[in-house]
């Protein structure tokens, strides 16, 4: 380790915490106002509330969200001219996961094991079990077919451990690596989920319930 690593590293540490601690304040500042965060949900700093109607959000168990996104649960465009507001509920059941820069307007229900593509704009009701994309957002695959699909890509393209070559962890090697791995096609980096529920992973997520 370098001299100025020994000076750094301390200094990421406590950013770390300190970026932990903002994150659960908000989660406890939306729950506050009666929103409902599930266990093991990410739900970054960058994901846009609506706070004035957050009472009308629920976001159930093991659900990520990926950078700016946007939840909505009013609509007042229309005062102007009619002198009225709509709200409506946002329910996004277990398990799900939200693309990066995604928008989820009032009145939906994602269920459970939906996934929702980058850049999608969620402004009807979702199925369970489906993956979804597109302007409006849309059906386009079972969960089923897509974690086949996955599982067989794994077992076919580069694959490498993720203790060894997440942002931590990486070398100019390993990068170097990486970059060669993806020259053809995709690869994949694996054990990160795992290294989460260890609590060894890099994102910050909401507490586990305790268990009974």
């Amino acid at each position: 380790m370098s001299a100025l690593d020994l000076v750094l590293d301390p200094l990421r540490r406590l950013r770390d915490r300190l970026e932990r601690t903002r994150l659960e304040r908000r989660w406890e500042h939306l729950r506050s106002l009666g929103m409902h965060i599930g266990a093991d949900v990410l739900l970054p700093a960058s994901t846009w509330i609506d706070t004035s109607h957050c009472y009308l959000i629920s976001i159930a168990d093991h659900t990520g969200f990926g950078e700016n996104c946007l939840i909505l649960a009013h609509d007042a465009q229309m005062d102007e001219y009619l002198d009225a507001a709509r709200i409506g509920r946002v329910v996004i059941h277990e398990s799900c996961h939200i693309g990066a820069r995604a928008v989820i307007l009032p009145g939906v229900e994602i269920g459970p094991r939906t996934i929702v593509g980058a850049g999608s704009v969620v402004s009807r009701t979702l199925p369970p079990d489906t993956v979804c994309a597109g302007n409006p957002c849309k059906v386009i695959t079972t969960f089923d077919d897509y974690l086949e699909r996955h599982k067989r890509r794994i077992a076919e393209r580069p694959n490498f451990d993720y203790a060894r070559y997440d942002l931590s962890a990486l070398t100019p090697e390993r990068r170097a690596e990486l970059v060669a791995a993806v020259a053809d096609g995709d690869a994949y980096i694996t054990g990160g989920r795992s290294a989460e529920l260890r609590g060894e992973g890099g994102t910050h997520r909401t507490a586990a319930r305790p268990r009974s």
